[in-house]
């Protein structure tokens, strides 16, 4: 599914729900389900679209007006007089299916390319304008502020042949197979018709679509290449569903074929799914180039050729480099942008500004962002590093689609989580809240006074149940937030935050320090805790943590229990 604008922008691409309505302008790159997803429950007008488009969603979703459509084409700039920010956008060929294209948008808001699906060739590219296209090595005139790219095969390495050598591939296997009574071609999802019209006319016979099973793939051709397709179930070439209806239907026709003794149907399958789940590739340079080459079957019978409508890593790594992008979003959440070499390298977060325009494209105003600022510096220090993220210098989180601001650069630590009552283990710092940063000294402030009368009933307490300090071997630690108790007998003592378990043998536990300076502490009451931190654990209505034994300790019993047992 696509991934919704940021808030700063008027415009939403591609997404279809009551935030997306909101947005005063839509775009829809192309005709695809699975980006015109509840574009009957929330479309509104403007949506710009190209006219094939249009079309094919209408078919789509009759219940969609026709009016509610602003046609677009490809390569003429539309200048839109917004009330907030004056802005223009082109629309350019996406190589990717009819219709589909990419939306440069310019703005106070800064560059920005969004690809939609794409398959982003040197040749698409070309037809960018040149200002933002770098040239024989040196940067573009003009670099993109952001660049919200299709990266679908961001994490696979498998190289792509061209579409035009794939549909080569599927021509050269049909020749190969003269005596193939019926030819059946798992060509059914928008995008593959052109793998259909090279093998109309290079056979000189039309293809049958079955309306009863593929309806709306056949009413889809009746606007795109009606010229190629045919009702008469009798022609060579068929259009059958694709995964997994598709190796049910060989399964049949071939055992039916070999039972008869009769020359056995050829089945195609052009997609690179096949190739991408097959894990020898990625290890084989040998069986990778062979698919550039020639079609290849599986022991089922079905004969594929890798043919995609998206763009491989190495031509994004390629496209990266020539349009060399300040940032890079991915479009598609399950992938992300970051699995490229160039986001590594160069799309750091570290460097983002005050003034940067990106507190502009996510409508946050420099004066929230100064507060914020100024409200960290009240925390603790000794907190804050257990508070905040430590990888500060990581690439920017443009991965799923989100932009990061300098406070947003990771999960929360659990001692973090812990200190804003946040539940989610994956919250990250938003900027609504941090609010709770602005209260949490004062609420522990005001809560002090409290703790402090409770602060000695627990100890007391907590003396009396322990006795002062736990030497014996058969003492149990009680660890909080486990719900349970361990005993030194076993000799595992459980982390009060981490949730794991370290040896006593291999380390000795050590307390925070202490005001008075004290950096460890033997065993004892909580009193021996960081007066701060006993104070934090009250405020939150939790049980303070009693100190551990320290090794000597648990060294020394156990030498006494031995003596003891030695008399006896």
């Amino acid at each position: 599914m696509p991934i919704e604008m940021p808030r700063g922008l008027p415009f939403s691409v591609d997404t279809w729900s009551r935030s997306s309505r909101a947005k005063r302008y839509h775009f829809l790159t192309h005709a695809h389900k699975d980006h015109a997803s509840s574009i009957s429950n929330y479309a509104s007008f403007p949506i710009y679209a190209t006219r094939i488009t249009k079309h094919l969603i209408i078919r789509q979703f009759p219940q969609v007006c026709d009016s509610l459509f602003v046609e677009m084409r490809v390569g003429e700039p539309i200048v839109v007089d917004d009330p907030d920010c004056r802005f223009t956008f082109t629309a350019f060929d996406a190589n990717h299916c009819p219709g589909a294209v990419m939306l440069l948008f310019e703005g106070e808001f800064g560059n920005i390319l969004h690809t939609g699906d794409c398959r982003l060739t040197a040749d698409c590219i070309q037809c960018l304008p040149m200002k933002y296209v770098s040239m024989r090595g040196r940067k573009p005139l003009i670099c993109l502020d952001y660049l919200f790219l299709d990266c679908t095969f961001a994490g696979h390495a498998m190289k792509i042949p061209s579409k035009d050598l794939a549909v080569q591939q599927v021509i050269k296997c049909i020749w190969e197979h003269p005596n193939a009574p019926i030819v059946y071609l798992a060509c059914d999802l928008l995008g593959q018709e052109e793998i259909l019209v090279h093998v109309s006319k290079t056979f000189g016979s039309k293809i049958y679509i079955d309306r009863s099973v593929n309806a709306e793939y056949y009413e889809a051709l009746t606007i795109i290449a009606s010229d190629v397709i045919t009702d008469d179930s009798s022609s060579r070439f068929q259009v059958c569903e694709g995964f997994p209806r598709f190796y049910e239907k060989a399964e049949t026709k071939l055992a039916a074929a070999r039972a008869n003794l009769q020359p056995e149907p050829l089945f195609i399958r052009p997609s690179t799914q096949w190739y991408a789940c097959r894990e020898d590739y990625a290890d084989d340079s040998r069986k990778s180039n062979k698919r550039w080459r020639e079609a290849e079957r599986d022991e089922f019978g079905v004969w594929h050729v890798c043919y995609s409508i998206h763009s491989s890593k190495e031509e994004l790594e390629l496209a990266l480099q020539y349009l060399q992008p300040k940032r890079v979003i991915s479009t598609t959440p399950s992938c992300r942008a970051v699995e490229l070499d160039y986001v590594k390298k160069n799309c750091g977060i570290g460097s983002v500004s005050s003034d940067d325009a990106l507190w502009k494209l996510l409508d946050i105003r420099t004066e929230e962002l100064h507060s914020t600022q100024a409200c960290l510096t009240k925390v603790n220090p000794a907190k804050a590093n257990e508070l905040l993220p430590q990888n500060l210098d990581t690439p920017a989180k443009a991965q799923h689609g989100s932009l990061s601001s300098p406070v947003k650069v990771g999960s929360l630590t659990l001692f973090g989580r812990a200190w804003l009552g946040i539940q989610n283990p994956s919250t990250m710092l938003e900027p609504h809240n941090l609010s709770a940063l602005r209260n949490v000294t004062n609420v522990a402030e005001g809560l002090s006074k409290v703790g402090d009368e409770k602060n000695r009933a627990t100890d007391e307490c907590n003396e009396k149940f322990y006795g002062g300090s736990v030497t014996s071997k058969e003492k149990q630690v009680h660890a909080p937030f486990h719900g349970g108790c361990v005993t030194s007998r076993e000799k595992q003592v459980h982390a009060p935050f981490d949730g794991g378990s370290e040896s006593i043998k291999e380390k000795q536990v050590q307390a925070p320090n202490s005001d008075s300076g004290e950096g460890t502490c033997s065993s004892g009451t909580s009193r021996s805790l960081d007066f701060s931190l006993r104070k934090l654990y009250r405020s939150m209505n939790v049980p303070v943590p009693q100190p551990l034994p320290s090794l000597a300790d648990l060294m020394h019993a156990a030498k006494r229990a031995k003596v003891c047992a030695g008399k006896r």
